[in-house]
């Protein structure tokens, strides 16, 4: 146990280092980084054999950073186990190179990338993890949208697979209203409203918090917040004014559908864009901006004097090198998708995000707190850009922001009188035993 690591940073390792396969859904910011690495280090130590830590692309080289800063070795690999090589770091798209008998521990950092039923990489990396003796998932945001999506971390970690949680704690009723005790979730693609069954909410918080241990700040565990506390978040809306109204009406409406929301933000781009690079042009500070789709990113990147745009057709090296020079101070204003450069790296040196109108309130929270995180020293600015046509946008992301703090909330509360209950069993007091036995 390294002196390292905060109290409350000692108590979550300490946990997840004894069960064995668990997951630390802990929020931007508290430290799990070093929680992983500390777990890793264990394990190498206990088994005398290696560790894979797989993370988004770019988060790779900087936990190689955090272990160097901590005086664990860490390598980074693309490719095959090398020799003496005990705790190796990789980016998800590489877990192909790898073998599972290789290791005694795999960690999955933002293991959020995992949580869609039917993906790609779920499936990679719940088939890799299958057979590994010791496994930790590491994310800030496990369900964001659906308490049903924890079911893919279950199955990842052996506990149970997603289709048995259904059957176990849920009723699919099609074609009912949602409430506050239902949630729209998938099994294996067919879809439909799912509740809990009768009785069955206090259990299925019991099951989750067997495997898993969530904070948001030290104090939901009982530990104080003193060294850990966020500054300001201010929020801004930005109503573009739009020039040229959509086909057949003489004025802007909102969109009633998926397919009008996207003829809004395809016929909308140059007027936000003029918003958005007007709202970081000369403020002289770091800036990011979050864009969603290629046309926004190249017309941002011509009309912001000195910004880089990171896309999807760069290579993996030119991305880390944008990343690097943006936290170096090198590159003032970063420009780039959610989806790309969201998860994972830490950016507290820039307060200031400019964003678009979006459904994804994961994407939403993740970029945010690519800067508004603990070690933020100034208040950070949130500039949301949106015109009048996308107000069902906004709605809808105000709606999930609300159903993720319930369920971080009622998982921190089912967590604790689970912890209080444990702590409360004398396993030591004295049992009369039946003379046949």
């Amino acid at each position: 146990m390294p002196d390292f690591l905060f109290p409350f940073q000692q108590s979550l390792f300490a946990w997840a280092i004894k069960k064995g396969r668990g997951a630390l859904f802990a929020d931007c910011g508290l430290g799990k980084t070093p929680m992983q690495l500390v777990w890793s280090e264990n394990v190498v130590r206990k088994t005398n054999r290696s560790v894979l830590i797989l993370t988004p692309l770019a988060v790779a080289q900087q936990t190689v950073g955090e272990a160097a800063k901590f005086s664990i070795e860490a390598r980074r690999s693309s490719g095959n186990l090398e020799a003496g090589a005990h705790i190796v770091v990789t980016n998800y798209e590489k877990l192909s190179h790898f073998r599972p008998e290789d290791f005694a521990g795999v960690v999955c950092d933002e293991s959020s990338a995992i949580k869609a039923f039917n993906g790609r990489r779920r499936a990679e990396v719940t088939e890799f993890m299958r057979t590994v003796p010791h496994r930790l998932l590491c994310t800030a945001t496990a369900a964001p949208n659906d308490y049903i999506e924890l079911g893919t971390s279950s199955e990842a970690l052996g506990e149970m697979g997603q289709v048995d949680m259904l059957g176990r704690f849920f009723k699919n009723e099609n074609n009912t209203c949602d409430t506050k005790k239902k949630w729209r979730g998938q099994d294996g693609g067919s879809g439909g409203n799912w509740r809990f069954k009768g009785h069955a909410e206090a259990a299925y918080w019991k099951w989750v918090c067997s495997w898993a241990r969530a904070c948001r700040k030290p104090s939901d565990i009982g530990f104080s917040d003193e060294l850990f506390r966020l500054p300001d978040l201010i929020e801004r809306e930005h109503i573009v004014e739009v020039k040229t109204a959509a086909p057949g009406f003489l004025f802007s409406m909102p969109a009633r559908n998926f397919f009008e929301e996207r003829e809004e933000r395809r016929r909308t781009i140059k007027e936000r864009c003029d918003m958005a690079a007007a709202l970081v042009a000369n403020t002289g500070k770091p800036a990011v901006v979050w864009c969603h789709m290629n046309d926004e990113g190249n017309l941002l990147a011509k009309l912001i004097p000195g910004a880089v745009q990171v896309s999807g057709k760069d290579s993996d090296e030119t991305k880390e090198a944008a990343y690097e020079g943006f936290v170096s101070g090198a590159i003032r204003v970063l420009i780039t998708k959610p989806k790309i450069g969201a998860w994972g790296l830490n950016w507290q040196h820039c307060a200031h995000v400019v964003t678009f109108a979006s459904h994804s309130y994961e994407q939403y929270y993740q970029s945010v707190r690519r800067c508004w995180r603990f070690g933020q020293k100034s208040p950070v600015v949130v500039d949301l850009v949106a015109t009048e046509g996308e107000q069902g946008v906004k709605n809808n992301l105000r709606r999930k922001s609300e159903a993720t703090d319930r369920m971080f909330t009622e998982l921190v509360a089912h967590m604790n009188d689970a912890m209080r209950i444990d702590s409360k069993i004398k396993y030591e007091k004295k049992v009369k035993v039946p003379t046949w036995l």
